[in-house]
């Protein structure tokens, strides 16, 4: 078909240039590094002229009406070589054929000069992605990421349609209303474990963009995903490098409006990369030999840096090896000030007035080894570190107004609690990969994974206080006391969690025609978490022991006051059977629970192509397993127990595409996935926090152990010019027997996860335009905008629960995490560089309504996360070609970051306060 273009184009043009008495150049342009596809977006040019033009889709080029000559014509592309082919004759009335191709090494011709290489992550190539895909898909690459000044994954796929990130600075993000649960991560194609216990899926706030080349969101299923899949897939692609070697060294530093000038402080023991320097000791022996108070955490000034490089070595018989490499480290202060409490039926605890000071650190390091043994096969080698941290220190009530209505000198005021907890999770990913090219008829794909995940909070230390307004009364006879209802009143707390998986993945396509392809594959993981944590609580001897100075509860809790001001106690003595008491001694660990997740499945699917049709019908086959093994206290007698799950799946797909026109398609997908619980959904242990209680409930797994889910998907996409795209999709979910987070019906209103219903519907549309609005002389765009929204609605029948943990529900309403709107949008200019100046300003703003966090049970109400706007301004300076300088505002519109409960009688705050405004400027430079 594209031979029949080539020639009715050149009949055209050649009956132009007789009449003309001109010529004309005309070719197709492929991509050396992708199996000699298409390389659309290309610019061709004929060196010493104002004659050009780009390719189209397809690859053709045309220049037309040029006078006969000699001349040389340049191909380039923004991360690819640019290749000149002298002595090109063009002769009047004739029409001059080249055809060539691209490539990120020099090509065997000796007319061909290679004038630079970069790595290809340009926007207009993953719009081609997108607009050949086999089934919906958006991507952001590095190019908009540097463009837009995102700075991380979390960040990234929140420009896309259909995605809102969740407020507060976390890394979870919500897709077509569909959190956590319902999403997969992908790192490379391969599965990738979660950092915290809270979670499913990793925080991608924890990947840099240094690391990124792009960041892909699947939002219709195929079979080569997981069965587990309801809201999307996101598959972090991590960069690579191919060309002539080079270096970038960035370091950069910016504050926060709301962190300057204050006197940050932070747990001891920890240090400034965000690493813990005793975990080779003993817990008790911390308790006993380390100190409690907060440190100075120096001068809250954030500073970053990265070193990034790169080279290939090209070797006999077109074999080359890429090397790139790089690492970061940044740092954040944050200070809030603000409002928090715990309210069921009533206020159980109620603070106006809490301050927290938080510091955090991620730190990156990323290698990645490419073998291209020849143009058909490859071997790929990536290992990727990630250690994030988070450092906060916490005191509710510093207005002296707290409450807790389970007081014991006073339920009115005088509440008091400050909360030390670091945070620190390290992952190790390690993934080997290969694509071959058999022969004309059969590629393979193929790769392997091996993730460790270490997340911990080493010496959480909460101390509670009563009557602390007699600590701000100035009279010295006046002091406030420790609260010391339970002995964990005041406490040190230890936890530890560890994440092993192996995944696989595996791809054999056969071509059997030219409009028939069929996928035979196979995915596999196992993954295993064991989780402990042991704590230490304080036994105050005196029932009103009088606190003199918050800031030096050293002098109390030290070994000198240890058995006549305080005892240390533990729920599990180390021995009972030989006499050891729990008091003062070591103790075993408090709660444990071994989680166990084995997935085998098999697929395939075929892509038949009849003229402008595509039809990609699919089945896969998956078996399912899990377990988890617990021993946990709050449950009594109960808390020793397993549940587990097994069942196998046929899981159909189809995904259909229709050309329009060469710049435009209708898509139409239907699925059939399911969805299973996470281990914390399952795991009985309830994490306490000061204001709220987290837990999950093993009935998930046999009540029945996954939900069933039915996608429907529509679609209409144009791409009318060169990095513009209208779209418009409509989208339609059953999920059977789903999961919420609810507020449990008893008198703790802890919040644990329920099957709430027989099913969940959700309904949506989605618009995204991307529009060029000034063009230059050179048909480049100096004035850009992105738009997209997302309006939802969903709904579900909640009916009563009398399990192990009864929810009582038993009415209509919205699906916990849908935001029934939700809107992306960025204008971006970039005029004509002015000599070696070249400036690009991005002003980007999201926004997604109130949402609901976690579902009231009986007469509660709901708890919401408040809709929020967010606007930031990014500016891009080069320099010259190697130095760089960037300058941003972000958050510029300070939004309140606001929970509260949802009652007929009014809405409760439950939680309140600002982020700040996060103002940075870096300098970069490339050698």
């Amino acid at each position: 078909m594209r031979q029949f273009y080539l020639f009715l184009l050149g009949l055209i043009i050649t009956a132009g240039a007789f009449a003309q008495g001109s010529g004309s150049i005309v070719g197709v342009l492929s991509d050396k590094e992708v199996n000699n596809e298409p390389l659309p977006f290309a610019t061709v040019q004929i060196k010493g002229t104002t004659k050009g033009t780009t390719t189209d889709f397809d690859g053709l080029y045309e220049i037309a009406n040029v006078e006969a000559g000699s001349y040389t014509v340049v191909f380039s592309f923004v991360g690819y070589e640019t290749v000149e082919i002298p002595n090109v004759t063009v002769e009047a009335g004739k029409v001059t054929t080249i055809n060539t191709g691209l490539g990120a090494t020099a090509a065997a011709l000796d007319e061909v000069v290679i004038t630079t290489t970069v790595s290809r992550e340009s926007e207009v190539a993953l719009l081609l992605e997108q607009k050949n895909a086999t089934s919906i898909q958006q991507s952001i690459g590095a190019d908009e990421l540097a463009r837009k000044g995102v700075s991380d994954a979390a960040a990234a796929i929140a420009k896309i349609s259909g995605v809102s990130k969740q407020s507060g600075g976390s890394g979870n993000v919500y897709v077509r209303g569909l959190g956590d649960r319902y999403l997969n991560t992908t790192y490379n194609g391969l599965s990738l474990p979660s950092n915290n216990i809270e979670r499913k899926n990793i925080n991608l706030d924890l990947f840099p963009s240094d690391i990124i080349q792009n960041v892909a969101v699947s939002k219709a299923y195929s079979t080569k995903f997981y069965g587990d899949f309801a809201a999307s897939n996101v598959d972090v692609i991590a960069k690579d490098y191919k060309g002539q070697g080079f270096l970038d060294i960035s370091l950069g530093t910016g504050v926060n409006s709301r962190a300057l000038g204050k006197d940050f402080v932070r747990s001891e023991g920890t240090g400034y990369f965000g690493f813990y320097n005793r975990y080779d000791n003993n817990p008790f022996a911390v308790v006993l030999s380390q100190p409690v108070d907060p440190v100075d955490g120096g001068q809250p000034i954030n500073l970053n840096g990265s070193i990034s490089g790169g080279t290939s070595f090209n070797f006999k018989n077109d074999t080359r090896l890429s090397v790139f490499a790089t690492a970061s480290f940044s740092n954040d202060f944050e200070y809030r000030r603000g409002s928090q409490a715990d309210f069921t039926s009533e206020y159980k605890q109620r603070f106006d007035d809490v301050e927290e000071f938080e510091y955090s650190t991620t730190t990156t390091a990323m290698a990645n080894l490419i073998y291209r043994i020849n143009s058909k096969h490859r071997i790929s080698y990536n290992s990727l570190f990630l250690n994030s941290s988070s450092d906060e220190v916490g005191d509710y009530g510093i207005d002296g107004t707290g409450t807790n209505r389970d007081a014991i000198i006073n339920t009115d005021e005088g509440f008091f609690v400050r909360n030390i907890l670091f945070s620190q999770d390290m992952i190790f990913v390690n993934q080997l990969s290969g694509d071959h090219q058999i022969n004309d008829k059969f590629e393979l794909s193929w790769g392997v994974g091996y993730n460790r995940v270490f997340a911990r909070q080493p010496d959480r230390k909460r101390f509670t206080l009563e009557n602390y307004q007699n600590a701000l009364d100035n009279d010295p006879t006046t002091n406030p006391s420790f609260y010391n209802n339970t002995n964990f009143d005041n406490q040190r707390y230890f936890q530890n969690i560890e994440d092993e998986e192996l995944n696989s993945r595996l791809n054999l396509e056969y071509t059997a025609s030219e409009t028939v392809k069929f996928n035979f594959g196979y995915n596999g993981r196992t993954k295993t978490r064991d989780f402990d944590n042991t704590r230490y609580g304080y036994d105050l001897k005196q029932p009103r022991t009088e606190v003199t100075d918050i800031d030096n509860l050293d002098g109390v809790f030290n070994l000198d006051n240890l058995s006549t001001v305080y005892d240390t106690y533990v729920f599990r003595p180390l021995a009972p059977e030989i006499g050891l008491t729990n008091r003062n001694l070591p103790g075993n660990l408090e709660n444990t629970y071994n989680g166990k997740l084995d997935i085998h499945a098999g697929y395939v699917n075929a892509e038949i192509t009849t003229g402008d049709w595509l039809f990609v019908p699919g089945i896969r086959i998956e078996s399912f397993r899990q377990s988890i093994a617990y021993d946990v206290i709050n449950l009594g007698n109960s808390g020793v127990g397993e549940a587990s799950g097994y069942d196998n799946f046929y899981l159909p797909s189809l995904n259909v595409k229709y050309g329009l026109n060469d710049d435009s398609n209708l898509r139409f997908s239907f699925s059939k996935t399911i969805s299973f619980p996470e281990f914390k959904e399952v795991a009985p242990f309830v994490y306490e926090d000061v204001t709220q209680r987290v837990g999950g409930n093993p009935d998930l797994l046999n009540d029945p152990a996954v939900s069933n889910i039915y996608n429907l998907d529509l679609k209409y996409e144009w791409f009318y010019g060169k990095g513009e795209l209208l779209s418009v999709s409509a989208f339609g979910k059953e999920i059977n027997d789903p999961i919420n987070k609810v507020i449990a019906n008893d008198a703790t209103g802890t919040q644990r996860y329920f099957r709430t219903g027989d099913k969940a519907n959700v309904y949506g549309l989605e618009l995204e335009l991307r529009k060029n609005l000034l063009m230059d002389e050179d048909d480049q765009s100096t004035l850009s905008a992105g738009l997209n929204a997302t309006v939802m609605k969903t709904e579900q029948k909640l009916k009563s629960s009398d399990g192990l943990f009864s929810s009582t529900l038993d009415r209509t309403d919205e699906l916990q995490g849908a935001s029934p709107f939700l809107i992306n949008a960025d204008l971006s200019y970039s005029p004509t560089r002015f000599k070696n100046y070249k400036p690009v300003a991005n002003i980007i703003y999201s926004y997604f309504d109130d949402r609901i966090e976690a579902l009231g049970a009986g007469q509660l109400g709901n708890i919401v996360e408040k809709g929020v706007h967010n606007l930031d301004f990014v500016l891009r300076n080069e320099l010259g070609r190697d130095w760089e300088i960037n300058l941003s505002a972000k958050n510029l519109l300070d939004p309140n970051i606001q929970y509260f409960r949802a009652e007929s009688a009014g809405d409760i705050i439950i939680s309140n306060y600002k982020r700040g405004i996060d103002m940075s400027l870096s300098v970069k430079y490339s050698f």
